[in-house]
């Protein structure tokens, strides 16, 4: 059985914050292409036949462009609805430049690059691909995917069952706009949860072994969600980061740091400020 090795992306130079997983020659969210070379330093001699997206932000999937360059016979693999901003990113990085500043983008993400038509497959949720089962799992955005192995139980789970930075317990949820729908979430964590996997692959960040353990992310992950949306639902923002700052600023100093990095505060509220906005319009 092939063994799966996490690739600490140390992005902005920092450990515990965006990881990438490699195995048998199958990349799963490589990260921002500001950090490809860390990825090609840590896969050495390794040669990569697919890179599998959980979803298209920048964070987990930016450096696809340059590493399908680098592997010249490797596949993307990424939901349907996202295949169009793999193959031009310009809304894409427009989008980001709206959230993190124009100034901020070669610094945060590096040059994002498309990846021609004909090297994307799509998926939909349900196919078996590269030694993967497929699971659709929307709420954090619409296109986003589970990477399940049969094999060994793991669960590539992207950002549907949350931040936790090691070794610190603490479980929160990203919720950046403009895609965040709390049903679709929940929906997606229960379904996961249906399929009792083994082991947890997070980006952010780490491996969460064991049967139990996974089962309890995943109701940490629900609860979080919940949590977090109740506090948003009166649209003060103020007293909304005040929360949240509280639950991220609990943990030692290093944790929280790199929480903060991997989902910034300000995004987490207006992801769930739109998603109450778009609620009360309907």
């Amino acid at each position: 059985m092939a063994v799966a090795r996490p690739i600490d992306t140390l992005h902005m130079g920092r450990d515990r914050v965006i990881g990438a997983w490699e195995q048998d020659g199958v990349l799963i969210d490589p990260g921002p292409a500001s950090t490809v070379t860390t990825v090609l330093e840590a896969l050495g001699d390794a040669e990569v036949r697919a890179i599998l997206l959980t979803h298209i932000h920048l964070d987990h999937a930016g450096g696809a462009g340059t590493l399908i360059r680098r592997f010249p016979a490797a596949r993307v693999y990424v939901h349907e609805i996202g295949v169009p901003h793999v193959i031009d990113p310009s809304r894409l990085l427009a989008s980001a430049a709206r959230l993190y500043g124009e100034d901020r983008m070669d610094e945060l993400w590096g040059e994002t690059l498309p990846v021609d038509a004909d090297r994307v497959t799509p998926l939909r949720g349900g196919e078996s691909i590269e030694g993967f089962d497929v699971l659709h799992a929307p709420g954090h955005a619409s296109h986003h995917v589970v990477y399940l192995d049969p094999g060994d139980g793991s669960a590539y789970v992207g950002d549907v069952a949350g931040v936790r930075i090691p070794p610190a317990g603490r479980t929160l949820m990203p919720t950046p706009p403009p895609e965040i729908n709390v049903e679709a979430w929940l929906a997606s964590l229960a379904a996961l949860a249906a399929h009792r996997p083994e082991r947890l692959r997070l980006t952010h960040f780490g491996e969460i072994a064991g049967a139990e353990a996974s089962a309890a992310q995943l109701d940490a992950a629900a609860a979080a969600l919940r949590r977090a949306s109740e506090l948003a639902c009166p649209g003060d923002r103020d007293a909304f980061l005040a929360a949240i700052e509280g639950e991220v600023a609990d943990q030692p100093g290093e944790e929280a740091e790199r929480m903060r990095s991997a989902m910034p505060l300000e995004q987490v509220w207006l992801g769930l400020e739109r998603y109450w906005r778009k609620r009360a319009g309907d």
